[in-house]
């Protein structure tokens, strides 16, 4: 083989190698979701409270994913004296637009699904979050603080029917004393016959 056809063979090979490396990293980089370059800008959430929620969940603006959580970090706010909760969003289009009025949750998809940010957009089309801008988040009830109110609620209902069941209270009395029950029925039947009475009225008593 000549010289200068084992620099041609020598070439084909390392056009070969260099075409193979840059498909890898490309295979590579979309597998792995990571961009060269990322059109996009971050915002700011601040919660009291995050319920779960963790790095790479979904961010959804009126419904359609927008991005994802590219950050939680637990930090102490001096003003208000109380450790809160800040997400980085990432969203993925540069282009979308978020009123700075916006209203952010975490939700759930289905009853135990994954978590997610949710965001309600606002009204003020004229002013937008800009990147790096903070959203003030509305914080979801915790499960604990939630079973806690609904135990509550069933002991309330308990007592009011057990009030109930002992003749407690209006209610109690005409659910559990005949002659009350028995007098209004009368009562309504005597207004269905002649309800002209309804319109009569009482005569004064004379002082």
């Amino acid at each position: 083989m000549s010289d200068s056809e084992s620099r041609m063979f020598e070439l084909k090979v390392g056009i070969f190698i260099a075409v193979g490396i840059i498909i890898f990293f490309i295979l590579v980089f979309s597998i792995g979701d990571v961009y060269l370059v990322r059109k996009g800008y971050y915002i700011e959430t601040i919660f009291n409270f995050a319920n779960g929620i963790t790095k790479s969940a979904p961010v959804r603006l009126a419904g359609v994913n927008i991005g994802q959580v590219d950050k939680t970090e637990i930090f102490f706010d001096e003003e208000e004296n109380k450790i809160k909760v800040k997400l980085l969003v990432w969203v993925d289009d540069e282009n979308v637009r978020i009123p700075r009025d916006s209203k952010a949750f975490i939700n759930t998809l289905g009853l135990l699904g994954e978590k997610y940010l949710e965001i309600f957009p606002g009204s003020e089309m004229g002013d937008f979050l800009s990147n790096k801008d903070i959203l003030i988040g509305y914080d979801p009830i915790p499960t604990q603080l939630l079973t806690e109110k609904l135990s509550t609620l069933c002991d309330s209902a308990d007592t009011v029917m057990k009030r109930l069941k002992d003749g407690e209270g209006t209610i109690g009395k005409l659910l559990t004393k005949d002659k009350i029950y028995n007098d209004l029925e009368e009562f309504v039947e005597d207004i269905k016959e002649h309800p002209w009475k309804l319109l009569q009225k009482p005569r004064s008593s004379d002082r």
